[in-house]
């Protein structure tokens, strides 16, 4: 590893699978510049070490377990409210674009598909550390690509939060139960639904289950 460990970038990681961990760790520890200085296997494990102070930057998997937060679209939520500041890079096995964009419109700076070269992880690192988006090239072909999964065919595009719930409703919350789980109100997350099912033309529950499993909703 080049670089003394007090000059390296101090990175939490955070991942439910400890095997991924161990390989992220090894792969950037040996890219050199930067160093796992916490690891974290929940969300609230992830929230407990940026209060700490523990890093310089956040690699997280999207989906991860524990607690409310436990949604990745609510955990970057979260996670951008109380540190704004902090560089966040994603990993995710999600190729639905309209998860994407909703991802990056949390403000994450750098985005991987896990299917990704792991070559990548290391500069998108780098770059999010110095306030550059970087975006892996599984991520910017599904991005560019006309006509992919979650654009209907149609031109229609669902907001951030009309795919968010449209996806925890697919995922088997009830409307009430996304509706604490994002605090809004059931009157909201009931149109935000209903809008959403127009846009796509869906004309029952079961519809967006099939819809869901189609288009990388659900992961």
């Amino acid at each position: 590893m080049t670089g003394s460990p007090e000059a390296a970038l101090r990175v939490i990681l955070a991942d439910d699978h400890p095997v991924v961990r161990g390989g992220v760790r090894a792969l950037l520890e040996h890219a050199g510049g930067i160093r796992i200085s916490a690891e974290a296997g929940t969300a609230g494990e992830l929230f407990a070490a940026l209060a700490r102070g523990d890093g310089d930057l956040a690699l997280t998997d999207f989906s991860m377990p524990g607690g409310d937060a436990a949604d990745g679209l609510s955990m970057l939520g979260r996670l951008r409210a109380h540190w704004p500041e902090l560089p966040v890079v994603v990993l995710t096995m999600a190729t639905n674009t309209a998860v994407l964009r909703a991802i990056l419109d949390t403000g994450v700076l750098g985005l991987l598909n896990k299917s990704d070269a792991l070559d990548e992880l290391a500069l998108a690192i780098h770059a999010a550390a110095r306030g550059r988006r970087y975006l892996g090239t599984g991520i910017r072909t599904l991005l560019d690509a006309p006509g992919m999964p979650g654009d209907a065919g149609s031109g229609a595009v669902l907001s951030r939060r009309e795919t968010e719930v449209l996806r925890l409703f697919a995922s088997g919350l009830t409307v009430s139960q996304i509706a604490r789980r994002l605090n809004r109100s059931v009157k909201t997350i009931s149109r935000q639904k209903t809008d959403a099912m127009a846009k796509l033309g869906l004309r029952s529950d079961l519809e967006i289950y099939a819809y869901a499993r189609e288009h990388g909703l659900l992961f």
